[in-house]
């Protein structure tokens, strides 16, 4: 990475650091098409002097929840025990997810993936995107048509393989006000998250998820934060969990494993 300036490499090792167990990749099971990247994200629904209420989704891109029968790939870091398997096959896969408007994104509560690991003898050790380091609408503002850095973190399709990649790029606000991605993205990094980084004083700089990447034929669309979260507080607070299923959340700190790779 010596050819990246120094923040392009902390803002990396911040994102495999803090959220790099936060993707899991999916396609239509039995088929190699719609490849895409979800991710897992804590909305912070109330703070009050005891406790934080928060419920947990995973967010992806809409066009690719809409598969009835999908395959989640089980990646090692996400779990601790031995899984019984390397994919999760999902029934109903659409009917899990709810779409938020118009946005071009879904949201799936995470209830049933808990309650699945509970079942085979295993929990889950993910990172989360948190509400903290979602973007708000002040992060987006600071986007103009001037591009800057950005960094997506997916799973690239590569030789049969769903590795991890940092895909550094960069993100512009288009003269319709909306957010995208300068260019391609490697196939499979449809859905996941969107990252930029705001130096503050001395060394050191804020890390923001800025949303969600979009299916697109050229310059891939942004779904930001600000309007995710928006969409999030007029969801009905009694959502029903995917697949009807209830389990605790035991969570085990576990060493992260450097298995990514920078695309870019």
């Amino acid at each position: 990475m010596s050819d990246l300036p120094d923040l392009h490499s902390a803002t990396i090792d911040a994102i495999v650091d803090h959220v790099g167990r936060s993707t899991l990749p999916f396609q239509r099971a039995h088929r190699e098409e719609q490849h895409a990247t979800a991710f897992w994200f804590n909305e912070l629904v109330e703070t009050t002097a005891e406790d934080e209420v928060i419920r947990q989704y995973l967010v992806t891109a809409g066009e690719p929840a809409r598969v009835e029968m999908a395959e989640f790939t089980l990646r090692p870091d996400l779990c601790t025990l031995t899984m019984s398997a390397e994919n999760l096959m999902l029934i109903d896969f659409a009917q899990g997810w709810t779409h938020l408007g118009d946005l071009g994104v879904a949201v799936m509560p995470t209830t049933g993936l808990h309650a699945h690991g509970a079942r085979k003898g295993w929990s889950w050790t993910t990172d989360e995107i948190t509400d903290g380091l979602a973007a708000t609408e002040e992060d987006i503002a600071g986007i103009g048509e001037h591009p800057i850095a950005a960094y997506v973190l997916g799973h690239i399709v590569e030789d049969g393989a769903r590795e991890q990649a940092v895909v550094v790029g960069k993100v512009t606000r288009t003269s319709g006000d909306s957010i995208r991605w300068n260019g391609d993205l490697p196939l499979g990094c449809v859905g996941a998250p969107v990252f930029i980084s705001a130096r503050l004083s001395g060394d050191s700089f804020k890390l923001v998820c800025l949303g969600v990447t979009l299916p697109a034929d050229g310059h891939h669309a942004i779904a930001s934060f600000d309007r995710i979260r928006a969409a999030l507080n007029s969801l009905p607070s009694d959502t029903p969990p995917a697949f009807d299923e209830t389990a605790d959340h035991p969570r085990q700190a576990e060493p992260k494993r450097r298995w990514w790779q920078r695309r870019g």
